[in-house]
């Protein structure tokens, strides 16, 4: 498409305002399976990649943000790696605590939590495939359209997830089915 056509199709789509399509590539249905930052911190695990703010009271030279490695560990001033990878942020604070107290602090108070998850991925018949930010509360409609829609030839009903671990397999999932860090979403194509 030429660049002078280009241009005068944004200048008319401004002049004339916003034009409801006829099928909107993904619906605007309100998610069902709603997550909370809480709800997430209380039983998630953390992995490679994410993001933890570990305080320390009292010790603004422990208290620092970690991204976790790809080995699963963080270098903690004082105590040097620890394994962090598959626990949950209390379970967290309880080794450093543990950790910490052994010749270091005498009462050590230290609070984990997830400041940042691992992206999730979207791939297959949409428009901008890639790996996104997750953020507590995100459907498998909220990627989609992350990803710019859907593709013309996108099946809206073969929409398939696999999970970070390693004998994940593809499930089937709906538009407000809710994704985890780590998802990869595919996008099957339609034959018809």
């Amino acid at each position: 498409m030429p660049a002078m056509f280009r241009v005068f199709l944004i200048v008319l789509a401004l002049l004339v305002g916003p034009v409801q399509a006829a099928k909107p590539t993904v619906p605007a249905v309100p998610a069902q399976s709603e997550q909370s930052a809480s709800d997430i911190a209380e039983i998630y695990r953390v992995s490679p990649a994410d993001t933890l703010a570990v305080e320390v009271f009292g010790e603004e030279d422990l208290s620092k943000e970690f991204v976790i490695s790809e080995s699963g560990t963080i270098a903690f001033p004082l105590i040097g790696t620890v394994k962090v990878a598959g626990l949950r942020a209390v379970e967290i604070e309880k080794l450093l605590t543990k950790k910490l107290r052994k010749g270091y602090l005498l009462n050590p108070r230290v609070t984990v939590t997830v400041r940042g998850y691992r992206p999730f991925f979207v791939n297959g018949q949409v428009i901008s495939p890639g790996s996104f930010k997750f953020e507590p509360g995100i459907t498998v409609r909220k990627a989609i359209t992350m990803a710019g829609g859907f593709t013309e030839r996108a099946s809206k009903s073969k929409i398939y997830v696999v999970g970070v671990a390693a004998t994940s397999k593809p499930r089937k999932v709906k538009l407000d089915d809710a994704l985890k860090p780590g998802d990869v979403i595919t996008v099957e194509e339609s034959f018809f």
